[in-house]
């Protein structure tokens, strides 16, 4: 059968990392290229008596169709939460419970864009949303980003000269990959420049809770007095990924439209791990588990850093996050990761080559993206010092 795939689909190219999850069926394989929170992190004790008890006293709810917009207890609570600890959420905005923050991504994209429209994107990003944006039929165009993030002189540049651009997608907080956060003033230029040019802000915050040194920025949305931003974030990375809990704040009007979209993916998300996290987030200590976590990744970062400071040659920058699960590396301007990260492989050692999130996918990067929240102590020790010596040989040979 000669199969004729639809054009939405027939180029986009599989997630390089979920490839690599592929091949760490060998145990002496070191990975640094995933973006799994840490095992450590799951309450799993606490999970399994709030299980039994949904099974013993509500278990038809749990296992019964639900409304699209998510279990209204659950809804609520993450509405009052985002506004007490953000301050998210005007009288025009709703929260509704989506399949992961991945969902919340599509669904914002299926929701604004035609067909060859554009979603502006930092430069690199989260492969996952460019895939999303790509599977919908979006262009995706990149905006240069520096230490601080997305540059807002390149940002109103694309914003002049780019056609149909009907959003812009943003972690301003340890993005992925690089692991910084922007600085307040570029926030609020970034929404004023959208404002001024109509245009969409998708805000993405998987990662915003896991801060474990400095203070805390304030989320665009926070600044959204006009409607122009939808905030995604989910209970992932501080619960469970595999839960699958996301949720949305966005302006009813918009809203309404993805419910609808969302009714024609999977008609609601699973009710029994909203149940689940619902009955977690009021019977538990959510805020005492969330500091909990943070000082797991506090001291898999520093433990990273300090070998990366020991083991790497001069030559080789590296970005140093104040949370998040991600450390940006780039080697001497000229060189390409992804032979670099190819004969890493070769010596046991997973990373993920920069062009990997890139928006051109046919460009190339001489950077790449360590993450530390997976690995044991032992393994960061002993897969950084293999790293250290391959760069070494690499740059003496390049």
């Amino acid at each position: 059968m000669n199969y004729q795939f639809s054009d939405k689909l027939a180029n986009l190219k599989p997630s390089a990392i979920r490839e690599i999850f592929k091949n760490l069926t060998d145990p002496s394989v070191i990975s640094f290229g995933g973006g799994n929170p840490s095992p450590e992190s799951f309450p799993v004790n606490e999970l399994k008596i709030l299980a039994a008890d949904i099974f013993d006293n509500n278990s038809t709810a749990a296992l019964q169709y639900n409304i699209t917009e998510g279990y209204a207890p659950l809804r609520d609570l993450l509405k009052k939460r985002v506004k007490d600890k953000f301050d998210i959420g005007r009288d025009f905005d709703e929260t509704i419970v989506v399949s992961g923050g991945q969902q919340g991504l599509e669904l914002a994209c299926k929701t604004f864009c035609n067909e060859g429209d554009v979603v502006l994107c930092e430069d690199p990003s989260f492969i996952g949303a460019l895939n999303s944006f790509r599977s919908n039929g979006a262009k995706t165009v990149g905006v240069a980003c520096d230490n601080d993030g997305i540059i807002p002189e390149l940002l109103e540049e694309r914003l002049k000269t780019v056609a149909n651009v009907k959003m812009l997608y943003i972690i301003p907080t340890f993005q992925n990959p690089m692991g910084i956060t922007t600085p307040i003033e570029r926030r609020k230029r970034v929404y004023e420049l959208c404002k001024q040019y109509g245009v969409m802000i998708l805000e993405d915050n998987p990662y915003g809770e896991l801060r474990f040194s400095g203070d805390d920025v304030p989320t665009i949305k926070s600044m959204d007095e006009e409607g122009i931003v939808i905030y995604c974030s989910s209970l992932s990375k501080i619960l469970s990924p595999g839960m699958r809990i996301g949720y949305i704040v966005a302006p009813s009007e918009v809203t309404s439209k993805m419910v609808v979209a969302k009714q024609g993916e999977d008609v609601h998300t699973n009710i029994f791990f909203q149940m689940l996290c619902y009955k977690y987030m009021t019977e538990c200590d959510l805020e005492a588990h969330i500091m909990k976590i943070r000082e797991i990744y506090r001291k898999k970062s520093s433990l990273m850093l300090e070998c990366l400071e020991k083991e790497l040659p001069s030559e080789i920058t590296f970005t140093r996050p104040c949370g998040g699960l991600f450390i940006w590396c780039t080697l001497p301007r000229g060189l390409d990761s992804a032979d670099f990260i190819k004969g890493l492989s070769s010596r046991k050692v997973v990373a993920v080559p920069g062009a990997t999130f890139l928006s051109n996918e046919n460009g190339s990067s001489s950077s790449f993206r360590l993450n530390y929240s997976t690995p044991s102590d032992d393994d960061i020790r002993r897969g950084v010092k293999i790293l250290g010596e391959y760069a070494k040989e690499y740059l003496a040979n390049n």
